[in-house]
């Protein structure tokens, strides 16, 4: 079947009940656009509202992609930074809003950050930066953006990417660890949140994928029990002798 008429179903179904996840029509016609197969590689499925697995990253099902840019609120003029580039669907969708030059992604996966470049070119997206970069650090060369997209979970935004955003730009995010909302969040700490969803945490280096550890969750584990028992005083140091203590005060 015609690629067209696959991406009409698409976002005619984003649109309709039961799901109703995407009624920006701006956004609407951008996703009619962007031939998603290039992204995603296997035309028959690409237009399903399901997931697809890459070099060992989620690629987002349309209705997921479609949520976090209703939550980005473009309005057409702005500098977007996505951070989790993927494969470079995302990207492709915004560059449809506001003009390739106007987009720049980055991705802490090297493979995936070609990968990303050689789908967007493919696609007619040549125009939008991908670079590989720790995403918590942001791209701070292109600095200050209107909008960044953070496409990995947080329980806080990086403070990197929010000083990164023009006094009245916007960070969407998942925001939680188990338990995920999506949050749209101010430079100046304003929060606004929508749906419930489930992203990957966001990944430091040395957990990209490939790596021998991914979790973060499971670092940072480790690093607050390190700390709390750096900070252990009196009765809690398993170290002290305290009959020798005692003693010694007592004389």
């Amino acid at each position: 079947m015609d690629p067209a008429v696959l991406r009409e179903d698409m976002v005619d179904g984003l649109e309709s009940p039961p799901k109703e996840v995407l009624a920006d029509e701006a956004l609407a016609v951008a996703m009619r656009d962007v031939p998603r197969h290039e992204f995603v590689g296997d035309e028959r499925t690409a237009y399903a509202d399901r997931e697809h697995e890459v070099l060992g990253t989620r690629v987002l099902s349309p209705s997921t992609a479609a949520q976090l840019l209703e939550a980005l609120s473009i309005e057409g003029d702005e500098t977007v930074l996505i951070v989790g580039a993927g494969v470079g669907y995302t990207a492709a969708v915004v560059a449809e809003r506001v003009g390739e030059t106007n987009v720049h992604a980055i991705d802490i996966s090297r493979p995936l950050v070609i990968e990303a470049r050689r789908n967007l070119a493919d696609a007619g997206y040549e125009g939008v930066l991908v670079d590989c970069r720790d995403g918590a650090n942001g791209l701070p060369e292109y600095a200050p953006f209107d909008r960044i997209l953070l496409e990995a979970a947080a329980v806080e935004p990086p403070r990197a990417l929010l000083d990164q955003l023009t006094d009245d730009g916007r960070l969407v995010f998942p925001r939680g660890t188990n338990c995920q909302r999506l949050a749209a969040v101010s430079p100046t700490g304003e929060t606004e949140t929508f749906a419930a969803v489930s992203f990957d945490p966001l990944l430091v280096e040395g957990e990209q994928s490939g790596a021998v550890e991914r979790n973060r969750t499971a670092r940072e584990d480790r690093e607050h029990a390190r700390r709390r028992a750096e900070s252990r005083r009196g009765w809690e140091q398993e170290w002290i002798e305290w009959d020798e203590t005692v003693g010694s005060r007592s004389r």
